[in-house]
């Protein structure tokens, strides 16, 4: 019998096995208070009507913060750190479980189990935490090597000596669902021509993962390699929509600004640094020695995710894209978190820390549209009835994750789906 039996029922192949107990935000149509809750099969658990009734008495000391499980965003949970986030995590398991040591807590107290479990359908996701600030990365190595030659440049002197990176904008950061809206900007239509300002004509999508810090550093202290992973809550998908034409334009000699900062989408259910130890793996093989700051003592260092980005045309043709694993990074989170704070920039509970576009080796592991069709020189077969060089107005792109072999045991993120609006002045 699989360790990760549980008497609610949980569905094989469900993202949301016992094995993860992913952490979000919901609301029902009984009660609109944005409020904490986890998932598990089809099920959530209401994490505040839990608490207000005595759900979590069989776990030591946690009367000191069972009030941030009335806030209506994670940070304050987040900010207590791994060893809380541990305890309630295993703690919440130990509840669900089959042989659960807490029968008289939930599974045989039939009247707060009828308050507090509820149909994953019936609930309503918000933003699962207040993002401060937003630092997207270029950590994906396949990325950078495809991205370079598409744009016929050299790859910096840099990008093997420290996570190179941008500061975006976290007002742009939503959830998963809303609406991306075609943006405007300036672009050449041509490598030669004078540029034009309308509305971008290659827009794309990004397989991405976002880490959500979870306890905040002081102003001025920078955070060693090996204290970062102390400072991870968890991890959601990430989708980094991009104009690449306005992009190409604006990025000398600055970086993208109007190119990115008009939509990132992220997904509900922030999956916790512990659920996805157990998948952890060694980066891409870095041929340059970094400064002692960057360098980490555990060599696995990074998550073995099966991403898959998914495309559904106005028409309801559905092809999924592209299909990777997120190992093929050069850079870890926490490599990221030490150079973001090496100057002493602090660290807040709610900022994420992305990790760029994510790519394989092979053209159907490329993470956008730019590697995959070239820049608009090939295009991608959509069920055999459409075909795509960057995303049409009407087009979904839906983002999937997911950890393990085991059907009874896997711990996944769900997804993260966008759909592309016409812009509003052509």
């Amino acid at each position: 019998m699989s360790s990760y039996k549980s008497w609610v029922t949980v569905p094989k192949g469900s993202h949301f096995s016992l094995a993860n107990i992913p952490f979000g935000i919901i609301s029902t149509a009984a009660d609109s208070r944005p409020r904490p809750a986890v998932a598990i099969g089809e099920h959530v658990l209401d994490l505040c009507v839990f608490a207000a009734n005595g759900g979590f008495s069989a776990l030591p000391d946690s009367t000191a913060y069972l009030h941030v499980f009335q806030q209506s965003t994670l940070n304050d949970f987040a900010a207590l750190g791994r060893p809380v986030h541990r305890a309630v995590r295993v703690y919440l398991q130990d509840v669900f479980r089959a042989e659960t040591p807490y029968p008289d807590v939930l599974r045989d107290n039939a009247g707060l189990r009828e308050q507090v479990l509820l149909p994953l359908a019936s609930v309503t996701n918000h933003m699962p935490l207040h993002v401060g600030d937003y630092a997207d990365f270029f950590a994906g190595y396949y990325h950078a090597l495809k991205a370079i030659q598409v744009y016929d440049v050299q790859l910096a002197d840099n990008y093997t000596h420290m996570p190179v990176g941008y500061n975006g904008r976290s007002s742009a950061v939503v959830l998963s669902g809303t609406p991306i809206r075609r943006p405007l900007g300036q672009f050449r239509e041509t490598k030669d021509s004078a540029p034009v300002f309308g509305a971008t004509r290659q827009l794309d999508f990004e397989v991405e993962l976002g880490c959500f810090i979870g306890r905040p550093s002081r102003f001025s202290e920078p955070i060693g390699v090996d204290d970062a992973e102390d400072h991870i809550f968890g991890v959601v998908l990430l989708n980094d929509w991009s104009a690449r034409d306005i992009q190409a334009w604006e990025m000398p000699p600055l970086g993208p600004v109007n190119g990115k900062s008009f939509g990132t989408s992220i997904s509900p259910w922030v999956v916790l640094a512990d659920a996805l130890a157990p998948f952890r793996t060694a980066a891409v093989a870095n041929p340059t020695t970094v400064l002692p700051y960057l360098q980490q003592a555990d060599a696995n260092n990074v998550y073995d995710i099966k991403l898959h980005a998914t495309l559904t045309t106005p028409s309801g043709n559905t092809q999924v894209v592209t299909s990777l694993s997120s190992k093929h990074t050069l850079w870890s989170f926490p490599q990221m978190i030490a150079h973001q704070s090496s100057n002493g920039c602090p660290m807040r509970s709610g900022d994420i820390m992305a990790s760029g576009t994510i790519s394989g080796p092979t053209r159907f592991e490329h993470g956008t549209f730019l590697e995959i069709n070239d820049n608009g020189a090939l295009s991608s077969d959509i069920a055999g009835k459409e075909e795509r060089s960057y995303l049409l107005d009407g087009d979904t792109l839906e983002l999937s994750g997911v950890c393990g072999d085991d059907e009874e045991a896997l711990v996944g993120f769900g997804t993260c789906v966008g759909t592309i609006l016409p812009a509003l002045v052509k």
